[in-house]
């Protein structure tokens, strides 16, 4: 899954960057506001994390345009502002939660998470989609109640085409939500993460879970 930072405070930005890349998100970050709107205008986030005070554009004027936009990620709002009034101004902006600095890192990653879980129209951390379980909380696999073992890249191409089950996500789609802005990553990755999927969950004599659609992209079967 993959996320924007958009926080001006250098320190707690890199706290940030490193806890959720240690759980396995793809994070994009800025202190700027306006290069934050513009990451946010052009690529597509399962969550955006954003400070109200920033320099270049403030919060809230960035949450206007994104919504002006039709742009529907998740936002969670970091503030030190802890009153009534300042809450509700940023609810009632377009953001979907709200997070009073200081806080623990714990209860961020546990709101990012609900956060994704509710764009993606579920509110359980366990996803199952036929014989296939997820655990997104603990990041563990099953199928037909046999756990499988993944690296952390392929369980993230697992959760993105999960969510997605019975849906055909394009290479290009794939590539966005496994990889941040400035990666340099070859061409052929997104075939070659399919094919080590493959390889773990398929079992001898059933056809794939995860189907090439020929110049379109894959799809994670959602039923028989």
């Amino acid at each position: 899954m993959r996320v924007l930072i958009v926080e001006d405070q250098e320190r707690l930005r890199n706290w940030l960057l490193k806890g959720l890349r240690e759980a396995d998100f793809v994070v994009d970050a800025t202190g700027n506001g306006k290069e934050g709107l513009w990451y946010a205008l052009g690529n597509s986030y399962d969550a955006i994390i954003l400070d109200l005070m920033l320099p270049g554009m403030d919060g809230l004027s960035i949450l206007r345009e994104l919504r002006n936009a039709k742009r529907d990620s998740p936002v969670l709002i970091l503030t030190a502002r802890d009153t009534v009034p300042d809450r509700v101004k940023g609810l009632d902006g377009g953001a979907d939660d709200y997070l009073v600095k200081p806080f623990a890192f714990e209860e961020l990653l546990a709101r990012v998470r609900a956060l994704v879980r509710r764009a993606y129209g579920t509110r359980n951390p366990v996803i199952e989609v036929g014989d296939l379980r997820l655990d997104t909380g603990q990041r563990r696999v099953w199928r037909r109640g046999q756990e499988v073992e993944l690296r952390a890249m392929e369980y993230k191409l697992l959760e993105y085409l999960v969510r997605r089950a019975g849906d055909t996500v394009s290479r290009t789609e794939i590539w966005e939500h496994l990889y941040d802005f400035g990666s340099q990553a070859v061409s052929n990755v997104v075939d070659v993460y399919v094919a080590a999927l493959r390889r773990k969950l398929d079992l001898p004599g059933e056809q794939s879970l995860i189907q090439t659609r020929r110049g379109l992209g894959y799809v994670l079967r959602s039923g028989p």
